[in-house]
């Protein structure tokens, strides 16, 4: 076990974990932030992807002994009230069904926008490759990711 300091949506917290831990679980289990899901745990399905650095990463896979001096913003940091111009695009399209998958998505959008705010079709496509939606709404991931990008 060891102490690590991190910075989580804004707030400096301390952890005391196995260096090998997943930031997915410390997120989880020793910080009750939920909103970031388990998936696959090989980093192949997208649930769980949260923002390190301003870069969407996926945090089953990603150890907390690299995190240490880095910014993490999970889908409770994104916004204060719910109003990123990507979650209100997802409700204006009616994105989500099971809603499994939603956080995961939206974290990659978000970060695809804030390094392209005016993606082509392909790059959206591209970013948002290895997001899994079970229930398939990719077609209105697509024109939410469309719409907030318009309003950026």
């Amino acid at each position: 076990m060891a102490q690590f300091s991190l910075n989580i949506n804004g707030k400096s917290v301390q952890v005391d974990v196995d260096p090998n831990t997943p930031l997915l679980w410390v997120l989880r289990d020793h910080l009750d932030l939920v909103g970031t899901k388990f998936g696959c745990g090989i980093a192949q399905c997208g649930a769980c992807t949260v923002h390190v650095d301003g870069e969407a990463v996926r945090s089953c896979s990603y150890p907390i002994s690299i995190v240490e001096d880095k910014k993490v913003v999970t889908i409770e940091g994104l916004s204060e009230k719910g109003d990123h111009p990507v979650q209100k695009a997802w409700v204006e399209h009616d994105v989500p069904q099971c809603g499994y998958c939603q956080s995961g998505q939206i974290m990659s959008a978000a970060s695809l926008l804030a390094r392209n705010p005016k993606p082509t079709d392909e790059e959206i496509t591209s970013a948002m490759n290895g997001n899994i939606c079970r229930c398939g709404t990719y077609t209105r991931i697509k024109a939410a990711i469309k719409t907030a990008s318009q309003t950026l």
